[in-house]
């Protein structure tokens, strides 16, 4: 059984040791060149855009290989990176994306197919569900990851990441995580001052991701041959591929809330939540509202909230209430500032691109050879995510080890088109919901 303690010090062990573990050495890549060939798995928007930023951050790469559960996919990214490419390095374009037809992978098996064509590094963008299984190949394989957050549905695939972290730390390997505001000039500047005591003790934090709601379902039933393509096609409201919201989405606050208590885990958690607006059979089985109260050992308190419902009050920020002051976060620098009594200070610097900037730190390391690994942190992230969820599909107070000890696993028959989904709909085509009080989930 595994413990919040002792996944804190694992992590932490972890962390400091890969120093003496750099067996692979800086130009370990492309043989012998200094350029990274990249392979992208997951072809939607957040792949493709992942693929942009990574050229936009400067570094010498060539995207080779992509794959992806369907052809459609695979064809709308490629025409959409191709363009950008062109845009940017005009005609030195061709020497920057090169996947010919033999190196377009399609299926549940693509995913290995790219890991195995030669690729240096893999970008990770599918649907939630599939990342551990997708990380820990491409670990085995030796290859540097990006891995889109957040990096698990359940606790069984974060304990699968943690292991598959472990192995990238003892091969050398990098690793980044798509939790960008770690690379955010605001966040790095309050976050250190908050650490360097500047205001005093953290006692309370508010964090935040309420707004109207992502895309509606891309697919009609009657478009999708079977239950699993409809669900993949529209795969936000399935739990074994997206988490729900608060795991997908509010990851990006919570993950704050975490930093800003220098990477502690809460000790334990209660929530409610609910489907009381985006109540149609259309958007499957997760909630459009949750809120949540987690509790860390020193009495401290993270507040979270996360809402897909328009016209309320709907902000995405975070804020830390310290012994001296308040420090209030957002990914608009506009909106950061620190207030001490009664005098609010903005922020004064200057913006910058952190969806571009995570992907330079990464392939700065890959380059020199230096220590990277942010899968234990997205981890942690994640866990932290799926209490949320736990303790508002239940109703019940959970405790952190509880909740990464939990077997539930959210997984279909099989990984296949025939195979059937962990949830189906009765003969309205309605998905069963959780009932707090009633579902159990650890």
């Amino acid at each position: 059984m595994s413990s919040r303690r002792e996944f804190l010090q694992t992590s932490a062990a972890l962390t400091a040791s890969v120093t003496a573990l750099s067996s692979i050495p800086a130009r370990a890549f492309a043989q012998g060149s200094d350029q990274i060939k990249v392979g992208l798995i997951g072809c939607g928007g957040r792949g493709s855009g992942a693929v942009r930023d990574a050229f936009d951050a400067g570094g010498n790469i060539k995207l080779v290989a992509m794959g992806d559960m369907f052809e459609d996919s695979i064809q709308g990214a490629l025409g959409a990176i191709a363009k950008h490419v062109e845009g940017k390095f005009g005609s030195d374009a061709k020497n920057k994306v090169d996947v010919p037809l033999d190196r377009q992978f399609v299926g549940f098996d693509a995913y290995q197919k790219v890991i195995d064509s030669g690729v240096d590094m893999v970008i990770m963008a599918t649907p939630p569900g599939f990342r551990p299984m997708h990380f820990e190949a491409a670990v085995k394989a030796g290859k540097n990851c990006f891995i889109e957050k957040p990096v698990a549905v359940d606790a069984p695939g974060v304990r699968q990441v943690l292991a598959a972290a472990k192995l990238a730390d003892e091969k050398g390997l990098k690793v980044g995580v798509g939790l960008q505001r770690r690379h955010q000039t605001q966040y790095l500047e309050y976050i250190d001052r908050l650490h360097q005591g500047e205001f005093g003790d953290v006692h309370a934090m508010r964090v935040y991701w309420n707004g109207g709601g992502v895309w509606d379902p891309r697919k009609t039933r009657e478009e999708c041959k079977t239950e699993m393509e409809y669900q993949l096609r529209n795969w936000y409201y399935y739990n074994w591929l997206c988490g729900d919201h608060i795991n997908e989405q509010h990851i990006h606050n919570l993950d704050v809330g975490l930093w800003m208590k220098k990477d502690q885990l809460p000790v334990k958690a209660n929530g409610m939540g609910g489907r009381q607006v985006r109540v149609d059979k259309k958007y499957g089985e997760i909630f459009d509202h949750h809120a949540c109260e987690f509790f860390f050992e020193d009495g401290s308190v993270m507040i979270s909230q996360c809402r897909h419902i328009r016209n309320c009050w709907n902000p995405v920020s975070e804020h830390a209430h310290c012994t001296k002051g308040i420090v209030n976060l957002d990914s608009s620098a506009r909106n950061c500032s620190i207030q001490i009594g009664g005098t609010e200070t903005k922020y004064k610097g200057k913006a910058n691109a952190p969806y571009v900037d995570e992907h330079v730190a990464l392939q700065t390391a890959i380059a020199k050879g230096e220590k990277y690994n942010e899968a234990h942190r997205g981890a942690n992230s994640t866990m932290v995510a799926l209490l949320g969820r736990m303790c508002t599909y239940s109703g019940k107070v959970i405790t952190f080890d509880e909740a990464l000890n939990s077997n539930i696993a959210l997984r279909p028959s099989s990984y296949s088109m025939d195979g059937t989904p962990p949830s189906v709909p009765n003969a309205n085509g309605e998905y069963p919901i959780a009932v707090p009080g009633v579902t159990k989930t650890v």
